[in-house]
């Protein structure tokens, strides 16, 4: 069984992906635990699956969970004002054709999880570069967000979908919702309740040894470019909700379950958490609208029955799926900023399911992976 899925890895692997790892979990059960190639390419050392990565990315569900747990307790709403928690966001500027002006829509916190809310990925922005100065370097999650609230918005509020730092912000409001670090709280409330023992948003310098190696795909090959995470850790005591976990495949995993199960989200919440959210006017510069719709915080069905999964990735090419439907769900790892497998990875859900559920599905699946990637794969 899954001869196809793990096929379908392995390709991974002839477009230059040092290795990877893959977990399965069918009715609660893990139905598959496949890996191959290397978690350190230099000393071949081969993958094991007990690999400490950099999620980035996959960061951001953890985040959305966290601050929806605080909405079930009724300590916000999602309408609400971003600047009645965090006034430092109450008069924003925005770019706009005729130069900087005042914003004329506030944030809700509702934009947080849908990416709406404006801000940009600039990590180093002029705005950013003075708090880690003014910090001596450690930029708090919490203290940061008062340089980035001087930074314009790249538009309205609400106005379109645009990839950003909205989860960072959402961290940094989990800790003034909650009272505590954003770190302590996940720690407490996700990590803890589902048994993620190697898993954190603040790692101690002397566990950095603790991480696999990490690559970038530079001229065609993987090049080794050290294990810290790269570009979105600005400081020492900031904790990216948006790209700042590390994990494990097999801690990982045991979230997605916690999901699918209703263990750290009531079902109601999950629903509203997988519930396509976007306008047609946000939809149009959002990445997967040809098979996804977004909804907080995650990509999720807009009623394709092919594409029935809710998740998302990390920039080093981590890619997670749920099915509630079907009880399934999915965790691929690699540590390869810059995949040549990006794209692909986002195909490893359809795989899966036909092996899982109907393998008629294949016919499709295979076209869809030639329409949207242009990628051919025989067997």
């Amino acid at each position: 069984m899954f001869e196809k899925s793990k096929k379908f890895c392995d390709s991974f692997l002839e477009l230059g992906v040092p290795g990877f790892d893959l977990a399965v979990y069918k009715d609660g059960e893990c139905v598959l635990r496949y890996m191959s190639g290397y978690s350190d390419l230099e000393n071949k050392v081969k993958m094991n699956g007990n690999e400490r990565y950099n999620i980035y990315s996959c960061s951001k569900v953890i985040t959305c969970t966290a601050a929806l747990q605080l909405m079930e307790n009724g300590l916000f709403s999602l309408e609400d004002k971003l600047s009645d928690y965090m006034p430092e966001f109450k008069e924003m500027m925005v770019r706009t054709d005729d130069g900087i002006k005042k914003a004329e829509n506030p944030i809700l916190i509702k934009h947080l999880f849908e990416m709406t809310a404006g801000f940009s990925y600039n990590c180093y922005s002029s705005s950013i570069k003075e708090g880690i100065e003014e910090t001596n370097g450690k930029c708090p999650t919490r203290e940061i967000m008062k340089y980035l609230a001087k930074e314009p918005l790249l538009f309205e509020p609400g106005d379109r979908w645009e990839y950003s730092l909205c989860h960072d912000v959402l961290a940094a409001f989990v800790e003034v919702v909650s009272g505590k670090k954003f770190e302590t709280y996940v720690k407490k409330n996700i990590f803890d309740v589902v048994g993620m023992n190697n898993s954190t948003f603040m790692l101690p310098d002397e566990e950095i040894e603790t991480i696999t190696p990490q690559y970038r795909f530079e001229n065609g090959k993987a090049v080794n470019i050290g294990k810290h995470i790269f570009n979105y850790k600005i400081g020492a005591e900031y904790a990216s909700g948006g790209a700042g976990g590390i994990s494990t495949v097999d801690d990982y995993i045991r979230f997605l379950e916690g999901l699918r199960t209703y263990k750290l989200l009531k079902p109601e919440t999950v629903k509203l958490l997988t519930t396509d959210r976007l306008t047609d006017k946000q939809k149009r510069t959002y990445w997967t609208k040809d098979t996804h719709g977004y909804g907080l915080g995650v990509r999720c069905s807009k009623g394709d029955e092919n594409y029935i999964d809710f998740g998302w990735g990390g920039a080093a090419g981590a890619y997670l799926a749920v099915d509630t439907q079907n009880a399934i769900s999915i965790y691929f790892a690699t540590h390869l900023l810059s995949s040549p497998a990006q794209g692909l990875r986002s195909m490893l859900y359809r795989f899966v399911r036909a092996e899982l559920i109907d393998n008629s599905e294949f016919e499709a699946v295979y076209k869809d992976l030639k329409n949207l990637y242009d990628y051919n794969l025989t067997y």
